[in-house]
């Protein structure tokens, strides 16, 4: 994999953000036919200046079967990500998941719309 750019500027920042959010559609929850990102578990994806990545997630429930493999999924996805020097995941519970976080399509691909 080829060294990221040192100290990246904005409109890096953000094709980066951009391609880790497509890698992040790649990573679906076992439970929902749905991938992670429009099925609103990802709250914030923040690319800093060196190329490191931080997702902040949460799960559909605390007691998600998938609650100790999902993040190290989504760690990986983004840490796989052509110009990520590397990635943290942050589990939170604060706010609760909620189907108003869900993509349009993920609604209307549940029946919700």
């Amino acid at each position: 994999m080829p060294k990221p750019i040192e100290n990246l500027n904005t409109i890096s920042k953000s094709l980066l953000e951009n391609a880790v959010i497509e890698s992040l559609r790649n990573v679906y929850d076992p439970e929902i036919p749905l991938n992670v990102y429009d099925l609103g578990l990802i709250y914030e994806v923040e690319v800093h200046d060196d190329a490191t990545v931080r997702v902040v997630m949460t799960l559909t429930s605390p007691n998600c079967p998938v609650a100790q493999t999902l993040p190290q999924e989504i760690e990986d996805a983004v840490r796989s990500t052509p110009g990520v020097a590397d990635a943290a995941v942050e589990l939170t519970w604060d706010p609760p998941f909620s189907i108003e976080r869900m993509s349009d399509e993920a609604k209307l691909a549940l029946g919700l719309l």
